[in-house]
């Protein structure tokens, strides 16, 4: 069947409409980074194309040829290697307009073999407003064998007249217990492994699966920490090296504030005395300890500064100077 940790309701609500054979002609999946945005839409088009009897079985030649990703009918735009296709905006990748005419002319083919032609566009906030605007085109008149999956951080990154036309699945991160439990189950990971890397996730089921396979993903998340711990004390001329270093690398830059936000977020549980909400389960000790150096209010105004630079990176402002700011306005300890 789906195999997805969490989102059941929004498998319940797929699963009717596949069993009605009420078919949208376009899905946008939201939520957070790496909650199982593009892994659902994947499930979605095995659902659709499945030959079993239970869907999607995950055993038919259909299923097996969209997890290997050569079926014919299901194509996925992928920024990592549709490079013919992409470009540069603001110093970030971006889906370009010839992507999209790419999908048009090959929607217009009937399926090959399957009984849905299935495009996947991951990251549909890095449209260019070109290629929202071909690809609102096809919104408009859709051919009767597509469906369009499109996953993205928030609707409002995308075109209104897009999300109009699309039936929206607003997805929430699944709990850490769920998560330890499919590490467990599905991965193989003994309990307090898999409890610490559910807890450390923040609900990134993706996350999680590549951290229990790849060693270097904590080790790497112990580094970024090291750094943050250490930047408090350092002159201001450190401090914007670091922005200048992380400057001209969103993707890195938008991984290492989200790894910023969820300390800052601890330090304000810690401060309140909620541990058990924390996530940094494996630092509480140091937790403690930088509480104790911060007050209340300067904790809640990096985390609303650590969010402003956040947004706007996601609206693709300049990255350099948001991080310059945010590194001003990091509070020194006490």
């Amino acid at each position: 069947m789906w195999q997805v940790v969490g989102h059941q309701w929004a498998i319940a609500l797929l699963q009717n409409s596949l069993t009605r054979g009420n078919i949208s002609h376009a899905y946008v999946f939201t939520g957070s980074p790496r909650i199982g945005k593009t892994t659902l839409a994947l499930k979605l088009a095995r659902a659709l194309n499945c030959t079993g009897e239970d869907k999607p079985c995950g055993e038919c030649l259909s299923c097996r040829k969209i997890s290997q990703g050569i079926h014919p009918d299901v194509r996925m735009v992928d920024l990592a290697y549709q490079k013919g296709l992409l470009e540069e905006r603001e110093g970030s990748t971006a889906l370009g307009i010839d992507a999209i005419r790419s999908i048009q002319s090959d929607a217009a083919l009937m399926p090959f073999e399957g009984r849905w032609k299935v495009f996947i566009i991951p990251q549909a906030e890095n449209m260019t407003p070109g290629a929202a605007n071909c690809l609102l085109k096809t919104l408009e008149e859709p051919p009767p064998h597509v469906v369009l999956l499109l996953t993205a951080l928030h609707t409002d990154l995308l075109f209104p007249t897009i999300v109009s036309r699309c039936q929206i699945f607003n997805l929430r991160p699944p709990s850490t217990d769920l998560i330890g439990q499919a590490l467990e189950r599905r991965w193989g990971l003994e309990g307090e492994r898999a409890h610490l890397i559910a807890a450390l996730s923040a609900g990134r089921m993706g996350w999680a699966v590549e951290a229990a396979q790849n060693e270097a993903l904590l080790k790497e998340r112990n580094e970024r920490l090291d750094e943050l711990l250490s930047l408090p004390g350092a002159r201001r001329l450190e401090r914007l090296s670091f922005a200048q270093r992380w400057g001209s690398q969103p993707e890195r830059a938008k991984e290492i504030l989200t790894l910023w936000l969820g300390w800052w977020r601890d330090l304000l549980l810690a401060k309140e005395g909620c541990w058990d909400k924390t996530e940094n389960i494996d630092r509480r000790d140091i937790l403690a300890e930088e509480a104790e150096k911060h007050e209340l209010g300067e904790i809640k105004e990096f985390i609303s500064s650590i969010r402003k630079a956040l947004q706007q990176l996601e609206s693709n402002l300049n990255l350099r100077l948001a991080l310059e700011v945010l590194m001003l306005d990091l509070p020194s300890k006490r």
